[in-house]
């Protein structure tokens, strides 16, 4: 048997189960085997009992030329380690820079609307989650063949702009605001709050303002796109330190003028009707409230500009899939907007998803840009890096450009412990956990990508450089490499020598099997928009790795046993590279 993938499939063909339907675990000792396959969920559908089923399906799978074995109600699976060596190590080598890739996306589009920020209003960390989970989305889908488009779907419509101008003209200054526009913005929003609790003409005055943008009024629209301006120039160092790039800046006030079709066509299909003045969707059949179109003075709502963006979308991009970044507190939102389309026949809507996730608060009190209780996203950035420095000022004090090895290591720190739980957990906001580099960790997967390029690079095993493979190639080596320092035209690797056993330990097994594992690790974090399957496989492998380095001498005096456990080093550097790419992490040579 040469692979668990290989097991999966003849299970499935015997048992008649969909293809990724049969899982195998991994068995407490060794001694048993290298997988097993539970029985008992079979036990009611054979009518028999679970050890019966596995005795039977032990002597199936052995006719096939498995090496498999009946123990209770398991069958238990051991692996030609030589030939799944030389397999998996041949595989990554064959592929490079591009194992784990797939054409299944066939280079059609997939929207992703993350990150989302509100104009004139700071960037704090309750805003992270979305913004890291869908920059992993887009890479992630381009792995697998897909274009993803990155969406950031600004928050410029409404009557807080007009509760923004009025704050302005009453207590704001100019030059201060230049200056530091978010901290200054944030804080004469707030005192319009404290205020209007006092003065309720306040809110009369600012819904004339509102209006006044939407009638194009010089003034309004100059102070708010001033507004919008300095809230772009802000974010844009945020997403430089997390290298993110958006493919559109279009927010809500994009699609003023593409509302009204919109409203026709539900009027046209006798799907609108009144309710208090309203003008709804009712959705009792579909068990939902009524989906609020336009409020009784005819303004538009957020339903009525996601139905126009998901329409402008579909004709723009033609996607295959249009996913919503956004905490769950909307679902209810998403699921009335995709049934609304479904109703006037969009049969893509079934192509749209709401990629919920958990809310994120402090460790004593919720988010609330309205009261100013909020924790910045760029002082948790500067005190990350601040940490960092002191960090490799302690142990590596020589290191070329400890500045930028601390931004993307502070940095690296807060993207992986945001992926590093399942992405619909609430999240209580911690400085200590947050900046904590010990443990299961970024800055741990970095240094242990960072150990096995020392490794790599006193064997001399980074041949022919190529710093145009790839924008990051200081800190991401190319994927080839070769212990004889030779690479064919073709960009392949020369035929290698025979591991033989050298790698039939449990340690080189272990990233073996995680190393045949990582491209269904990709289409399942796909499968599921999930990023945390990424993060969790890059802790396996970097402990799985440091197991390895510890237990055994990669620099061995023996050629052969040295050249295995070098191409095992190499392979694993490299996957490890890659999965925290996907995930938004910078991958050091040296820390």
């Amino acid at each position: 048997m040469k692979s668990e993938q290989a097991i999966k499939s003849k299970l499935e063909e015997i048992l008649g189960l969909k293809p990724g339907a049969a899982e195998l675990e991994t068995p407490p000792d060794k001694a048993m085997g290298d997988y097993a396959f539970p029985c008992f969920k079979l036990a009611k559908q054979f009518r028999k009992a679970p050890n019966l089923i596995a005795a039977e399906l032990a002597e199936k799978l052995s006719e096939s030329g498995l090496s498999a074995q009946a123990a209770g109600g398991y069958v238990n699976f051991r692996l030609d380690r030589t030939a799944f060596a030389k397999d998996v190590l041949e595989a990554y080598e064959q592929a490079g820079a591009s194992y784990g890739a797939s054409s299944e996306g066939q280079g059609r589009a997939v929207c992703v609307d993350y990150s989302s920020i509100n104009i004139a209003k700071p960037f704090h960390i309750g805003h992270f989650r979305t913004t890291v989970i869908g920059h992993s989305l887009c890479r992630i889908y381009a792995k697998l063949g897909y274009k993803p488009v990155g969406i950031n779907h600004l928050g410029d419509y409404g009557t807080q702009f007009g509760k923004l101008i009025v704050a302005y003209k009453r207590y704001g200054d100019r030059d201060a605001i230049e200056q530091n526009p978010m901290i200054e913005l944030m804080k004469i929003y707030v005192r319009f709050h404290e205020e209007a609790e006092k003065d309720k003409s306040l809110e009369d005055e600012a819904r004339e303002w509102f209006r006044k943008i939407e009638d194009g009024d010089e003034e309004a629209q100059s102070l708010f796109e001033w507004f919008k301006d300095m809230t772009l120039r802000e974010v844009k160092r945020v997403y430089d330190d997390l290298d993110i790039e958006f493919d559109y800046y279009t927010g809500e006030s994009f699609y003023n003028d593409k509302m009204a079709p919109v409203i026709g066509e539900l009027r046209e299909k006798g799907l609108l009707e009144l309710n208090d003045g309203a003008s709804v969707v009712d959705l009792a059949e579909y068990n939902m409230p009524p989906c609020l179109i336009l409020k009784a003075d005819g303004a538009s709502l957020y339903a009525t500009r996601d139905l126009a963006a998901a329409i402008y979308r579909k004709e723009t991009f033609d996607f295959a899939k249009s996913l919503y970044v956004v905490a769950y507190q909307q679902d209810l939102h998403f699921k009335q907007v995709f049934k609304v389309l479904e109703l006037i026949g969009r049969e893509w809507a079934k192509d749209m998803e709401h990629v919920s996730f958990g809310m994120v608060s402090l460790e004593d009190a919720a988010l609330s840009t309205r009261k100013g209780n909020v924790v910045l996203l760029v002082d948790v950035m500067k005190k990350a890096v601040e940490k960092a420095m002191a960090i490799i000022e302690e142990k590596s004090p020589g290191l070329a450009d400890k500045e930028t090895a601390a931004r993307r290591v502070g940095v690296g720190a807060l993207v992986f412990d945001t992926l590093s739980s399942n992405r619909i957990k609430d999240i209580s906001f911690s400085w200590d956990r947050a900046l904590n580099f010990d443990g299961e960790t970024g800055p741990y997967c970095q240094y242990t990508h960072a150990r096995a390029c020392s490794v790599l690079a006193k064997a001399e095993w980074f041949p022919n450089r190529n710093a145009a493979f790839d924008k990051r190639a200081d800190c991401h080596p190319p994927l080839h490499e070769s212990p004889n320092n030779t690479v064919g035209a073709d960009g392949n690797l020369p035929v290698k020598t025979d591991i033989g056993d050298n790698l039939s330990d449990d340690e080189a097994f272990e990233l073996l099997r995680l190393i045949e594992e990582f491209p269904g690790a990709i289409k399942e974090a796909a499968r599921k928009n999930e990023p945390f399957i990424i993060t969790r496989f890059a802790l396996d492998i970097a402990k799985a790795f440091n197991k390895f380095y510890y237990e055994h001498r990669i620099m061995d005096d023996d050629e052969s046993i040295r050249t295995a456990r070098l191409r095992l080093t190499a392979a694993t550097r490299g996957v490890l590279a890659e999965a925290l790419r996907l995930i938004g992490l910078y991958a050091p040579e040296k820390m």
